[in-house]
């Protein structure tokens, strides 16, 4: 591992590559950016910064239409620094694949889900490398930036790039450079993060350290494009084993009458050998529920069994359960009720707080699981006014929020606090609402406090 430092033109041994490095330098190198979600957007605004043209490309129409209005769909990007980067004429979208033969650089943040089966879903990796195989064009950089197993950008994207003749490292480079973006962290943004970089040869390597050099503060070099996939899985898989072991420690404490965020809190005052992970209701965001298969499914390749991981994964995939447990004991034992006809309110439906993204969230889940169980739910989220199309709970598109007022609070049978978003008044909650189900401790606790609290 080596921090990139920056690269002169004659440290590359090819004449494209050093071609390719001129035009970073100069910020005449056009770029290109393949999916225009949470992680290709904001990738947009920081080549734009730094004085690049970017094209961006979506197979969604809605989204390019937006952007291409001045309309940003991401809370943490406002509409005004889509619209200058449009009207100044540095950034266009596009749904037009041929155009990838204009830029010199093509920067790939598709998505990479799971199957039904808990399995890597690379149909979009796949499409997004068929479709610039035709446009290829030799000196173009390609990085791919999505999550997903070691070995495939070498053994899946590039042989699909040299189908027409051209081979990696001589006529175009390929890289990989996992993304780190953390929407809402207000502390590491994309451009203080880290980022790093592995690639198919040194030239490669270069050009790619090159170009995030121009728009990150500090760029890690590995050493070839299956380390820099391991480092995102690795990253990952030590956030989802933590949380499981706090959630698990959250059910025994529970059983023992402990409270296990005043465990934790304590822990944490020691200054060295203890990093605090918090409890929830499930895990949630497109990385960390899903990076974890994706290593377990290539290592049955090569016969390594990953039991540490994969009861990681089931801890964490159980906790919805858990949840509705502790909401249908609590609904019984204080007003003999039952889940069937209660009318439940889900306060929170982004995955984390304070931002509007929903991917993979367990509210979701406990939405669906509540339904099912004859409930009646609603949500209160301040951050998505909206449900919106998802991939696996397309049924709840086109709900909407509902207002918090006491008399609203008053006619729900309980609360379920999902996501602990700062606007939330908590303190009218917990004064109107009979029951909480508190997963993120941050109900309300003080004397005037009307509502029954059940931490979950």
């Amino acid at each position: 591992m080596a921090v990139s430092e920056s690269y002169s033109v004659e440290s590359a041994k090819s004449s494209l590559a050093q071609d390719l490095l001129k035009k970073i330098k100069q910020s005449s190198a056009n770029v290109g950016v393949i999916g225009l979600g949470y992680v290709g957007l904001p990738l947009v605004e920081l080549f734009c910064r730094q004085e690049f043209s970017v094209v961006g490309f979506d197979i969604d129409d809605a989204k390019v239409d937006r952007l291409n209005a001045g309309e940003s769909y991401i809370g943490h990007i406002p509409s005004e620094t889509v619209a200058g980067l449009v009207s100044d004429h540095q950034f266009e979208a596009t749904n037009n694949f041929d155009r990838l033969k204009e830029v010199d650089i093509i920067v790939c943040c598709v998505p990479t889900p799971l199957t039904r089966h808990r399995e890597p879903d690379l149909t979009a990796i796949i499409a997004t490398a068929e479709a610039i195989l035709p446009r290829l064009q030799p000196g173009q950089l390609v990085i791919l930036e999505s999550s997903t197993f070691p070995g495939t950008t070498d053994e899946i994207v590039r042989p699909i790039l040299e189908q027409n003749g051209l081979e990696a490292g001589r006529d175009f480079f390929l890289a990989y450079s996992p993304e780190r973006e953390d929407p809402g962290n207000k502390t590491h943004t994309a451009k203080t993060t880290p980022k790093v970089v592995g690639a198919d040869g040194d030239d490669a390597l270069a050009v790619a350290s090159a170009i995030y050099d121009r728009i990150i503060d500090a760029t890690v070099m590995v050493s070839d494009s299956r380390t820099a996939e391991a480092v995102k899985l690795t990253e990952n898989i030590f956030r989802s084993v933590n949380i499981a072991l706090v959630n698990e420690l959250k059910i025994i404490y529970d059983r023992m009458g402990i409270d296990v965020w005043e465990v934790i809190d304590a822990a944490a005052s020691k200054p060295f050998g203890f990093m605090p992970f918090y409890p929830g209701p499930g895990l949630g965001g497109h990385c960390i529920p899903i990076d974890p298969f994706y290593l377990t499914w290539k290592a049955r390749e090569f016969d390594v069994p990953t039991r540490f991981i994969e009861l990681a994964g089931e801890i964490n995939t159980h906790m919805p359960n858990y949840v509705l447990k502790k909401l249908a004991e609590a609904l019984n034992d204080n007003f003999s009720r039952s889940v069937k006809g209660s009318r439940i309110l889900i306060l929170g439906i982004a995955y984390k707080k304070d931002v509007d993204d929903m991917r993979e969230s367990p509210s979701l889940v406990l939405i669906e699981r509540l339904e099912e169980a004859g409930a009646l739910v609603d949500f209160h989220d301040p951050f998505i006014p909206l449900v919106p199309h998802t991939r696996e709970h397309d049924a709840l598109s086109g709900r909407a929020s509902v207002d918090l007022s006491p008399e609203m609070l008053e006619s729900y049978d309980a609360v379920l606090l999902s996501t602990d978003h700062t606007p939330v008044d908590y303190k009218m909650i917990s004064m109107n609402a009979p029951l909480i189900i508190d997963t993120r401790n941050k109900a309300y606790r003080g004397p005037d406090a009307k509502a029954v609290i059940v931490k979950a």
